[in-house]
């Protein structure tokens, strides 16, 4: 088994389970997002990450949402890291220190991962806060695109330079809407033009020297296409590949979400549909019965050029282990940066 197939999936607890290991083993599968649940300690956590990553060559990737703020997966002994809007307060009094930091905060979340040989986070978030989407809010940088678009840039700077790789999201926006696509189908009602000069923009910025992947919203934009943007040719293809030139990965949110219940109540189908799209892997979490639905029922050849393209995700990172990296004075220093902004 030497290619990995475009399902990412998720694991019961803190150690795997045969049935977690029968479905990892199937070569539709070609990544494992981490959550809460599978954290318990720093030594058990190093031996899931070690177990999974020894069932396949090449080795199944590994992600996990570690944002900060609501969506940190990973608490004590990891730093505690704020909402990233904490960053956006600071550039509003502070430019330059705001962007130092936003490189920090990059830097720091990356290479407390990377010491578990965890490959990559999904962040940031480009959306933009517009004051009304709650499942957004603190979680956007900013409410302007410009200010996102140059704090996203430092912030993956410093990802970059301890070893993972980026993923944007949610595009083209998530923050236009008030709805949750977790529990909801939300619909944005705006024009084309205002979503293209405003929402766009972080990716318009970023694309060319930034972005490794994109995740796209469950969001119907009912004046542009019909479907979701996830399963949307329009956007994926003619905007995000075409009109953007992105080039990296196309990751689907969660096919669980409501808001990809849209597509058909058939979780293979919501797999195929996102697929077809353009979009290179699928997430399908915390519901066992779908993810085996997928990759029992999913049509997709696997190839070497599929595979070779997910791997462009691998952590490059020759980050120490985590009881070296926490004796360095970089680690020592940006701890103390960020326990700042948690004080406040």
């Amino acid at each position: 088994m030497n290619l990995l197939g475009p399902v990412m999936v998720d694991v019961d607890g803190v150690e795997l389970t045969d049935e977690d290991r029968l479905l990892l083993l199937n070569p539709l599968v070609g990544g494992v997002i981490l959550f809460t649940r599978n954290f318990e300690s720093l030594q058990q956590l190093k031996k899931l990450i070690n177990d999974i990553k020894q069932l396949r060559s090449p080795s199944l990737l590994i992600a996990v949402d570690h944002e900060g703020g609501r969506v940190q997966r990973f608490k004590d002994p990891f730093t505690v890291i704020p909402a990233l809007s904490v960053l956006g307060k600071k550039y509003d009094s502070e430019q330059e220190t705001a962007l130092h930091h936003a490189e920090i905060f990059g830097w720091l979340t990356a290479s407390e991962l990377l010491a578990f040989n965890i490959d990559f986070s999904f962040t940031p978030v480009l959306d933009i806060d517009f004051g009304f989407s709650q499942v957004i809010g603190d979680r956007s940088f900013h409410h302007s695109a410009t200010v996102i678009a140059k704090l996203a840039a430092n912030y993956i700077k410093g990802m970059h330079r301890a070893g993972m790789a980026s993923t944007g999201k949610h595009f083209p926006g998530h923050g236009g809407v008030s709805a949750d696509s977790h529990t909801d189908i939300p619909v944005d009602h705006r024009s084309f033009e205002e979503i293209h000069t405003n929402d766009l923009l972080p990716y318009k910025e970023l694309i060319p020297e930034h972005l490794d992947a994109i995740m796209p919203a469950h969001v119907i934009y009912n004046k542009v296409t019909d479907d979701p943007a996830g399963f949307s040719l329009y956007w994926l293809k003619t905007i995000l590949r075409e009109e953007l030139n992105f080039k990296g990965i196309i990751f689907s949110d969660d096919l669980d979400m409501k808001g990809a219940s849209y597509i058909s109540d058939d979780y293979s189908v919501r797999a195929e549909t996102a697929l077809n799209a353009g979009c290179d892997m699928v997430l399908v979490c915390n519901n066992r019965v779908a993810a085996m639905q997928v990759v029992e029922k999913l049509n997709y050849n696997v190839s070497d050029q599929s595979s070779d393209h997910l791997l462009k995700m691998r952590g490059t990172s020759t980050m120490p282990a985590w009881e070296v990296l926490i004796k360095q004075d970089n680690w020592q220093q940006a701890v103390n940066i960020i326990s700042e902004y948690n004080q406040v």
